[in-house]
Order: structure tokens, then sequence, then C-alpha cells
């Protein structure tokens, strides 16, 4: 059978540390995880034929990278590849450029592709020479893609993914690594796992650390929260959101309740139009709360001009720390968290 866009990507369930090698099928496999855009890559088979590009959502992209997609034309033909798009910016993943990327289109997409280019991160195999993979152990997939680099001396925009068997290897990665914006921790896959299209088979582990901010707003009632929505002031004292967490658990709930107090007129989220999700459209009904509560919270690597885009875990109340006494807006974690 030869694959043809949709085929959905298989992921990954989250974990909080490393784990025992028993629950993987072979022996685990650390790679990074890199803050980017999922995405499949098709060369013609047969040939020829047009290179695809496909969202994880099975969305055809091609137009909005066209160095990519001219880029996947000197590939072999009948060949699928899985890893992840990003964009370098001043020696770093830039979320933000390749958003710009994500959106363009046309002229516009070509004209992007020359001042900020994509690079795509390989880490796996899912057809060759029109021959497809799914069932094979990953450890046979790795092997191909290891040669087809070392064949073609493939180089930019082509890079394979880094990975080791080594759990103590992984653990400096998953420390040190994660400094670098736009690495946000770990993929922990099975030697000899078959490729499980949209099942959760592997693990991934983002790096959190602790950091502190100030409660704005909650969805639910005063007397049932449901999340809240935290910020920090900048530079001129305007208070700008930068998270939401995660569904509070019911004892964090009824902490946070004996201390909430309703907003006042004049509040600096008064009028601000809040959505359900970074990057979300929809609206999100919530409850102003006067900014006095410091929160102490796990958050990821994963930011977004000082907005942490994905929802961060509440972890207790600072009583100790007003809100004065919090990192200004733009500032990261600051207490590594292992």
């Amino acid at each position: 059978m030869v694959l043809r866009p949709p085929v959905e990507p298989m992921l990954a369930q989250a974990r909080d540390q490393l784990p025992a090698p028993g629950p993987l099928p072979g022996q685990p496999v650390f790679q990074p995880k890199f803050d980017g855009y999922r995405a499949l890559v098709f060369t013609p088979c047969p040939a020829p034929g047009p290179v695809q590009i496909q969202s994880r959502r099975g969305i055809l992209i091609q137009s909005r990278f066209p160095d990519l997609a001219a880029a996947a034309g000197h590939l072999p033909d009948g060949l699928v590849l899985d890893g992840e798009v990003v964009v370098w910016s001043r020696e770093q993943l830039s979320f933000e450029a390749l958003q710009r990327r994500s959106a363009s289109s046309g002229g516009a997409a070509r004209r992007l592709a020359e001042e900020i280019p994509a690079h795509f991160i390989v880490f796996d195999a899912l057809q060759a020479d029109g021959r497809e993979l799914l069932r094979e152990p990953y450890v046979h997939r790795r092997t191909l893609l290891e040669e087809l680099f070392t064949r073609l001396r493939l180089a930019a925009p082509w890079t394979l993914c880094p990975e080791t068997s080594d759990v103590r290897t992984a653990q400096e990665w998953l420390t040190s690594w994660t400094e670098v914006p736009g690495v946000e921790g770990l993929v922990i896959k099975g030697g000899k796992q078959r490729y499980l299209p949209g099942v959760r088979g592997w693990y991934k582990i983002r790096r959190r650390d602790t950091t502190e901010a100030i409660v704005g707003a909650i969805t639910g009632t005063l007397r049932r929260p449901q999340a809240a929505l935290l910020g920090r002031y900048d530079q001129d004292g305007v208070l700008r959101l930068v998270a939401r967490t995660t569904p509070l658990h019911s004892e964090a709930a009824r902490r946070l309740t004996d201390h909430l107090t309703a907003a006042e007129r004049g509040h600096p989220w008064e009028g601000v139009r809040f959505t359900t999700s970074w990057g979300s459209r929809t609206p999100l009904d919530v409850v102003l709360i006067e900014p006095e509560l410091v929160a102490e919270i796990y958050v990821d690597t994963a930011q977004d001009r000082g907005v942490w885009r994905h929802p961060v875990r509440f972890v207790r109340l600072r009583e100790d720390m007003a809100p004065g006494d919090v990192a200004a807006f733009g500032e990261g974690a600051v207490t590594a968290a292992g």
C-alpha cells in the first residue's frame, strides 16, 4: 500500500518524568522535543508528481512552505518523512516566525521563504521507495533514515533528529538543551515499536520550572473556581496576561476560594476580551479578581512574546509574596524543577 495524505501522525502522551524501560516495547530511545509544527513530507509515488506536505491535522501546506517543497523535490521518490517544521531566528528557534510562515501564501510565502527559511527536523520514516514501513520496528526505520542522510549527504533544510538510548544523557538534554528557546523537552519511543497513526504510543516530557504570576481572573465562580488567568506587570505598570492554568484540582480550588475577592471598578483587565485557548477566537467568560494574590506555577519553555502558550499548572498560593515581588512581564521561570 502506498501512503498518501492525509495520514494521521503517531502521537505522544504526557509524562512527568523519565519512564522506566518496561512500558515501551524494546529499548527506550530519547529524542529532543522541538517547538515547531508537526508535518509529514510526501515525495511523489509514482513519479512524476508534486511534493506534498501535510500538517498534523491533515491539511496540505506545501504552498505555505515553498522552500521545503522545492528541497523535497531532490529527495528520492516514494518517501514519507515525519518531523517538525521549525524556523531559526537570531540563533534560536522562533515560533513567532514560524507562525508568519504558516499563515502566508502566494507571493508573501515566497518572500518569507527567502527572508526566514524553514527547516525540517526528521525523526521518522513512514515509507521508502514506495514501500510502507508502518509495521517495521522503530530501530529499522531509524537505520533507514541514517542511511538516507549519509547516502545523500543531506544538509539544510534537512536535519536528522538527535537521539540517545542512555538515560543519563537524556536527563542532561532535558535540563541543558531546554535552555535553548524552542527545545521543550523529550520524546521517548520504544526501539521495537511500530508506527501507529493517531495513537498516543510514545511518551513526551516537557521541562517544567516553577515561577510566580498574579491571579487576575478566574473561570467558574468565586465559590467554585475552575481555572485561573495569570498576569505580570510590564515596565509601564500594565498588568499583562501571561498564562492560564489547567483545571484546578478540588483542593487547590478550595484553597484559592478562601482568598478570592471580586474586582472593583477599574480592574486593569476591565473590557478585555479573553479566548478559550492560545490562538483561539472563541470568547471565554471570566470573573475578574482583585490582582493581589500571587500564585506559584509550573511552566514549560514554550513562550511567545512573554506569554506561555500551553496551560500552566497551579502549585500553591504564595502568601509570602506581594504582586510587586513577581518578575516583570517578559521574564521567564526562575527555579528549575528538574
